[in-house]
């Protein structure tokens, strides 16, 4: 009668001490599981151009990883020491290359050391920028002995910091253009963005390197300059997060939240102008932005622990 009741139970006692300890096992497997990637390396750091859509990713991404429960220290730079700094490790990660044309300078010396991990922006365009009120200026080739033009502006096309990739794309235009009598400008974004505005309020000629995404194109009439040599990437750059090296090792989490992050032109254009029109603090603006789209942190945060 023992043995019957035993087998009706699933076998003798030792064999279900046994089933409980598989269960247990798997119990704990599962729940390591659902605690997703380790934490690893604590203090991350992020460098960063003051470029329009870059302070708001740069920001993005830095409150997404402390949710994740790592410190991000943002740095701001210039261009040359943004990719230098990730390749040698003293920085971990930034949001900002702009490939195959913006940045290929600075990719071909640094991509040995720098990895790719994730396409967050594609088709951003890049050019020779006008106010549309000037009609006879459409086309690279428009500015070449266009005396009266250039006259008007100095032969100056006003330009943002020297190391930026349009502006070394800019140089190269000028020679492939022939624009002999046409210099560029060095200043920075926020200089050039005010002569601008200032042009524009007093119809007046100008001529910016600008880009796509740009909070400027939202509140001006502005056209790109046709660009038949393809100077400037064409239809547009894809846009990058790039990591040092053994980061992915080093801070799992952290890697698996920059594989999830992306971007569309809605959400950029929407939070540029908060920040670089109205001058909201970008903290704030990006903690709102957080705050109010839930499904879209699930989404960056899917199977990652937050604390």
């Amino acid at each position: 009668m023992l043995s019957m009741l035993l087998a009706a139970c699933g076998g003798d006692g030792e064999k279900e001490e046994d089933t409980g300890s598989s269960n247990g096992g798997d119990s704990e497997n599962a729940e390591a599981k659902s605690e997703g990637p380790e934490l690893g390396q604590k203090d991350l750091t992020e460098p960063y151009v003051a470029w329009a859509r870059e302070t708001i990713s740069t920001e993005m991404l830095k409150q997404l990883l402390e949710k994740a429960g790592y410190n991000v220290e943002k740095k701001q730079v210039e261009a040359g020491a943004m990719f230098s700094s990730v390749a040698d490790g003293s920085a971990d990660f930034q949001t900002s290359t702009w490939l195959p044309a913006t940045h290929k300078p600075y990719w071909d010396k640094y991509s040995d050391d720098l990895v790719k991990v994730k396409q967050v922006l594609d088709k951003a365009p890049l050019a020779l920028t006008v106010p549309s009120y000037m009609d006879d200026v459409d086309s690279m080739e428009d500015l070449k002995g266009n005396e009266e033009l250039g006259e008007s502006v100095d032969w100056e096309i006003t330009g943002i910091d020297p190391g930026a990739g349009i502006m070394q794309n800019t140089e190269e235009a000028i020679k492939e253009y022939g624009l002999d009598n046409w210099s560029l400008l060095r200043s920075s974004e926020a200089a050039m963005l005010t002569e601008l505005q200032s042009a524009i309020e007093n119809e007046e000629p100008i001529i910016v390197p600008l880009w796509k995404p740009h909070w400027a194109f939202g509140v001006m009439d502005l056209k790109m300059l046709d660009d038949s040599k393809g100077i400037y990437g064409g239809e547009g750059d894809q846009i990058y997060t790039i990591a040092r090296k053994g980061l992915k090792e080093d801070a799992p989490r952290a890697y698996k939240v920059m594989e999830q992050y992306d971007e569309s032109y809605e959400m950029i254009n929407k939070l540029m102008p908060k920040v670089h029109k109205d001058d909201q603090p970008v903290e704030e603006v990006v903690k709102n932005f957080l705050d109010n789209n839930p499904d879209k942190v699930d989404e960056w945060l899917d199977g990652v622990p937050t604390e």
